[in-house]
């Protein structure tokens, strides 16, 4: 049974993790064990209450607890905010996408949703989503009607679309990890590697931008200082990229020794990290400033969203949460 709680002042935000890592890599991990993010089972498991950590002598990003939205879920994911502040969330095992609106009500989008994982909206407001279940990227309208943007690179399917961030051209930059699905009938990975790629609006001209990479998932970019962040969740690392002139990826540079399911940045070009903890927020320059933890043993994507895009949305398990930020999200509006 789904249960939902209206939260008073609730901005909307787009949560941007997918059902990325396979429920069993961290469901089965014991004490003492590493997760995928690179934390350690121990220290870095949520309280009960949904602390926040800070790390004193550097300035924190919250403004309050973390308050449960909406629960009841197998398994969310892919958050993303709409022009008006509304959050779009997924459900993969259930296949379908939920809506939290500006005013805190809860709602079913589109069931079914393609096993829809990671999503960003567009500038011509429609979505984008990871449609993992044959392997596709689609665009969605307001009514949920989908069109296929693409499926294949170079005549063979693609891993896994798993998270997906628009450039403020229309440019889409995906990443294409591989996690085995029980709802796919092929049991190999499909393409030689797990790589990045760029592609058009309307998904013509599709374009590997990273292939060294050992399992790229989380994607979030700045599309006014023309840098794009990767997390390669299966080397632990996150990385930064110069976005160049005609949309390919230059200067690679290791952000921080963390690897993320899925990510954000807010105005002060600070960046929004997922894990076994919760969330974990670091500056532009790479230092961890603060650890929101979240009661629940993953989370998985997260975005700023609301009315006026101040309030962290988390997908965590089976569950959404919320916590208010110094700092307005950037993004499609």
């Amino acid at each position: 049974m789904l249960r939902s709680k209206r939260v008073s002042g609730l901005g909307v935000v787009g949560l941007s993790v997918c059902f990325g890592v396979s429920l069993t890599h961290f469901c089965s991990l014991g004490d003492g064990l590493v997760f995928a993010d690179g934390s350690a089972n121990g220290s870095a498991n949520g309280s009960a209450n949904g602390a926040v950590v800070k790390q004193e002598s550097l300035k924190r990003v919250t403004e309050g607890d973390v308050k449960l939205v909406s629960d009841g879920y197998k398994f969310t994911e892919g958050p993303s905010v709409d022009g008006e502040g509304n959050v779009f969330f997924t459900d993969q095992p259930n296949d379908r996408i939920v809506k939290i609106s500006v005013d805190g009500s809860v709602s079913d989008f589109l069931k079914p949703a393609g096993r829809s994982n990671g999503m960003y909206f567009a500038p011509d407001g429609k979505l984008i989503a990871c449609a993992d279940e044959a392997n596709e990227l689609w665009e969605l309208d307001r009514e949920g009607k989908h069109r296929v943007l693409l499926k294949e690179f170079q005549g063979v399917r693609l891993n896994g679309p798993n998270d997906v961030w628009l450039d403020s051209n229309g440019t889409i930059y995906f990443t294409d990890p591989y996690y085995q699905r029980p709802w796919w009938e092929h049991k190999k990975q499909p393409q030689a590697k797990q790589s990045v790629y760029k592609v058009d609006r309307n998904g013509e001209n599709l374009v590997c931008v990273d292939d060294a990479l050992v399992q790229p998932n989380g994607i979030i970019g700045d599309a006014k200082k023309r840098l794009l962040y990767v997390a390669d969740i299966g080397d632990r690392k996150t990385y930064r990229y110069t976005i160049g002139r005609d949309g390919e990826l230059l200067d690679r540079s290791v952000f921080c020794q963390q690897g993320s399911d899925g990510m954000t940045l807010d105005s002060e070009g600070n960046v929004y990290l997922t894990g076994s903890a919760g969330v974990y927020v670091y500056n532009p320059e790479g230092e961890l400033i603060e650890t929101i933890k979240v009661p629940k043993g993953w989370s998985a994507n997260v975005c700023l969203g609301g009315a006026d895009r101040k309030t962290l949305f988390i997908t965590a398990s089976d569950s959404v949460f919320s916590v208010r930020v110094r700092n307005a999200g950037i993004g499609s509006k």
